[in-house]
């Protein structure tokens, strides 16, 4: 089990990830060696699509709770924030429960298929005040932030379109910490300040 607090005042936030799977993937590959680096933060559950195949990435990175469906993690006691890292086709399935059961969500970007889902989860975490942040890993890469730059002192002039080569974005993104810390360095949950 990964856990990384080491602050005598705040438990850990307790992690829940839909998509960990014992054959590898995004989640396997960025967020649980993220979260072993990460102060405060425990990987506590996952769901998969499967019971099986939740217990067998639960045995893999030994992580104590492992659920055959997001509805069972969003109910768990045992979870403050879920965090999605599947394809976005079923985020809008996965994300909702999250929400509903008011846990803090992460989400790999985008937030949705379309505007219209991206709408409906936002609007849903705003009405139940539930915090959110979608993974925008690339947002830290030195070159973007620098392109950043140039743009909004009027060096390169209006943008028209984009393209991003993944070899590039690997080089220079830092998995999700940076984001998570940004999301999770509010008040702890049940906090008074919240």
């Amino acid at each position: 089990m990964y856990t990384t607090s080491t602050s005598p005042h705040r438990e850990p936030i307790r992690i829940g990830v839909v998509g960990l799977s014992a054959s590898g993937g995004w989640a396997a590959t960025a967020h649980v060696p993220a979260l072993a680096e990460l102060d405060g933060y425990e990987l506590r559950a996952l769901s998969a699509s499967s019971a099986e195949s939740a217990r067998a990435a639960g045995e893999k990175y030994a992580v104590p709770l492992a659920y055959g469906s997001v509805e069972e993690l969003a109910r768990s006691e045992e979870v403050d924030l879920v965090v999605v890292t599947v394809k976005v086709p079923h985020h809008l399935e996965l994300i909702r429960p999250a929400l509903e059961a008011g846990k803090m969500v992460f989400s790999e970007w985008p937030l949705g298929a379309d505007l219209a889902q991206a709408e409906e989860l936002a609007d849903l975490a705003h009405g139940r005040g539930v915090l959110t942040a979608v993974g925008l890993q690339a947002r830290s890469a030195p070159p973007l932030r620098y392109l950043r730059d140039l743009v909004a002192e009027g060096y390169v002039g209006r943008v028209l379109s984009r393209h991003k080569k993944p070899e590039n974005v690997r080089r220079y993104f830092k998995p999700f910490p940076e984001a998570i810390a940004e999301l999770t360095s509010l008040p702890a949950p049940g906090d008074a300040r919240r």
